[in-house]
């Protein structure tokens, strides 16, 4: 199998070209490469003109794109007794205060976005070492802190896109998958690139997207001329 792949995207990348493209030639191109027998995941990786190492620099939100990514997020809330039921039938898979906590500081972390009221962040605040290296941990940035569990819940499980950028100042998000109309990638991709310029940190200077590119799962990626 490691033979077949590497024949296949050694034949991808020679669709490559050399030069950054347009968003919808780019997702053209990426349309035709080789199929797997599974539908890929496309990604978007921006590498941004920012100081990780500077608080003020970093950046971090949630954005619904408009054809959303493809997949249902499974999501849990920390949330007072009188907002567990309408969370759970919002979509949340887990809903709770204490009891909740507790489960996830015993080791549970099967879930891929949790949500917490405002009230619940001092006693979330001790799940940071569980939750924050996995990316999981509720932030107001992010969209993941809100009296309106509810609203949130039904955000992020039709695959609202929560990031936040790595220690490379780079940003990666999932804009959709393969089988997706090549116009609805190009919109994900349009509306994702335009929320992240909204949120340029005012102390960043230069150059704000170094290096944009898009790939999916198996792929080689290809840069994208988005100035």
């Amino acid at each position: 199998m490691a033979t077949k792949a590497g024949k296949r995207y050694r034949s991808e990348k020679q669709l490559v070209p050399s030069q950054p493209v347009s968003i919808p030639e780019a997702v053209r191109i990426l349309k035709q490469f080789n199929h797997t027998k599974f539908d890929q995941t496309v990604e978007l990786t921006v590498q941004l003109g920012i100081d990780p190492k500077q608080a003020d620099q970093n950046v971090r939100g949630s954005v619904s794109l408009p054809h959303g990514i493809g997949k249902t997020k499974r999501v849990i809330v920390f949330c007072e007794e009188g907002k567990v039921q309408s969370a759970l039938d919002a979509g949340a898979i887990e809903a709770g205060g204490e009891d909740l906590i507790a489960k996830v500081q015993k080791g549970w972390t099967d879930f891929d976005v949790a949500i917490a009221t405002p009230a619940m962040m001092r006693s979330v605040s001790r799940l940071g070492r569980i939750l924050g290296p996995a990316g999981k941990m509720p932030s107001p940035k992010s969209g993941t802190v809100t009296e309106n569990v509810a609203e949130a819940v039904k955000e992020f499980a039709a695959g609202k896109v929560s990031f936040r950028n790595d220690d490379g100042g780079n940003v990666h998000v999932p804009v959709g998958k393969l089988s997706f109309e090549e116009e609805k990638l190009v919109e994900n991709i349009q509306e994702f690139l335009g929320y992240l310029q909204s949120i340029k940190p005012s102390a960043s200077k230069g150059a704000y997207f170094k290096k944009v590119t898009l790939s999916a799962t198996m792929s080689p990626s290809i840069q994208l001329n988005v100035r």
